[in-house]
């Protein structure tokens, strides 16, 4: 049965390297233009291309030096407290015709809508709707948009990311029956939302290539192959979605961990890496102690260079349950001297503190210094107040000064990238 809701999806087009395009007065589809930074080296990832280098043939996240030689273009160093700053004034436009407990911002660039309700009160049909949005966030802040519209969640957003690519106003709409009209053999599969390459060659057994082959294979197959996965697989293939704008705004996360990771600007010896692994898990303390939670959990990640050796998964219950860096410290020392090879050079680091509970339930063995605790509490919240009112690096730990330390600079980076 066909919803009765009307949901849509809009997309900035190459978010990122369109803001650049803009702060530059430059129009984002006709300029050539790549977001990287140079600074390290070659083989950076472009984190966006423009739509017109995308024309030429050039991949959005491509490596630098994958960009053809003969194409002329700007390059723009990432400045990702820009693309948030555009983002915050693209749902303040939104805001202006809609309540927010109608949009879901699915990603810096991408939002969901309910817009069943504000059809009637516009006199609009969706798509005068969608145009209405997109043109003004055009004018006011000259980033190009793509909006998908659908009957349920999940139409709108495949609506965005297959139909709107073939129509000249780049709006898609679907609703149950023109899916299967249009797109039950639509290919590759790994086109639709939620189907990934793994996905695809596991369908390939047994002969299935599109949606329609999905919807059409016997269900009791599918379990057995995809388990519980399988449901959600089989409505896609027939264009439902029972999840609903409330749904999403009443979920709660079942997750309760804290975690980081990083990848680092060159491969690291087994010493030197032990110092990031002493700034993160520190910084992974504070950031307990911010959001009121400790941890019994602890887990470690070590990613070696060029997958010269299998990846380091490590994991210790302690006897404590406490947020506290020189309880947790050695016991992620203790990890990282057992389990990480001493000769095979380091590039990936991550760092894992599970089942986190409520701070007020900490507990400590007979043979804790609560004195000592109690100590290291205050200091840690010192350290927290003054990183809140004059930045994470207004207090530093000396380790974080040693020459191999990525800590401080790692702090002036949103996402990994300049700030």
């Amino acid at each position: 049965m066909t919803s009765s809701r009307t949901y849509m999806c809009i997309d900035m087009k190459s978010f990122f390297a369109s803001v650049e395009c803009a702060e530059r007065s430059l129009n984002p589809l006709t300029t050539n233009l790549v977001v990287a930074d140079e600074e390290r080296g070659n083989g950076t990832i472009c984190l966006a291309v423009s739509p017109s280098m995308k024309q030429l043939g050039v991949k959005n996240r491509c490596r630098y030096f994958q960009i053809p030689k003969n194409i002329e273009f700007i390059t723009a160093k990432p400045r990702m407290q820009k693309y948030i700053d555009y983002a915050a004034e693209i749902y303040r436009i939104y805001l202006k015709y809609m309540n927010k407990d109608d949009i879901h911002v699915y990603s810096i660039d991408e939002s969901f809508i309910d817009v069943t309700d504000y059809l009637k009160m516009y006199r609009k049909t969706p798509k005068e709707y969608a145009k209405m949005l997109t043109d003004e966030i055009a004018t006011k802040m000259h980033i190009p948009a793509t909006a998908g519209i659908g009957t349920n969640l999940y139409l709108a957003k495949i609506a965005l990311d297959i139909t709107a690519k073939k129509v000249p106003d780049h709006m898609g709409y679907l609703d149950e029956e023109l899916f299967k009209q249009t797109l039950w053999h639509h290919k590759p599969l790994s086109d639709f939302w939620g189907i990934a390459a793994g996905t695809v060659k596991r369908l390939e057994k047994y002969g299935i290539t599109d949606m329609c082959g999905i919807a059409h294979f016997p269900e009791d197959v599918l379990y057995r192959e995809f388990g519980v996965n399988a449901e959600l697989m089989i409505d896609h293939a027939w264009g439902r979605e029972s999840c609903l704008m409330s749904d999403i705004k009443n979920y709660k996360s079942k997750s309760h961990s804290v975690s980081s990771a990083q990848v680092l600007f060159r491969d690291y010896s087994f010493d030197e890496a032990k110092i990031i692994v002493e700034e993160m898990t520190r910084t992974g303390c504070l950031d307990l102690m911010r959001r009121k939670v400790i941890t019994r959990n602890v887990d470690l990640y070590v990613g070696y260079s060029k997958d010269e050796g299998k990846s380091v998964n490590a994991h210790k219950r302690m006897g404590i349950t406490t947020n506290l860096p020189n309880e947790i410290l050695p016991i992620v020392f203790e990890l990282y001297e057992k389990n990480v090879d001493k000769h095979t050079p380091i590039k990936r680091i991550g760092i894992g503190f599970g089942d986190v509970i409520d701070e007020r339930l900490e507990g400590y063995d007979l043979f804790t210094d609560m004195e000592k605790v109690k100590k290291e509490k205050q200091i840690s919240r010192t350290i927290l107040e003054l990183q809140n009112k004059f930045g994470k690096n207004a207090v530093v730990m000396a380790s974080d000064l040693q020459e191999h330390a990525t800590l401080i600079e790692r702090n002036s980076l949103i996402g990994g990238h300049k700030a």
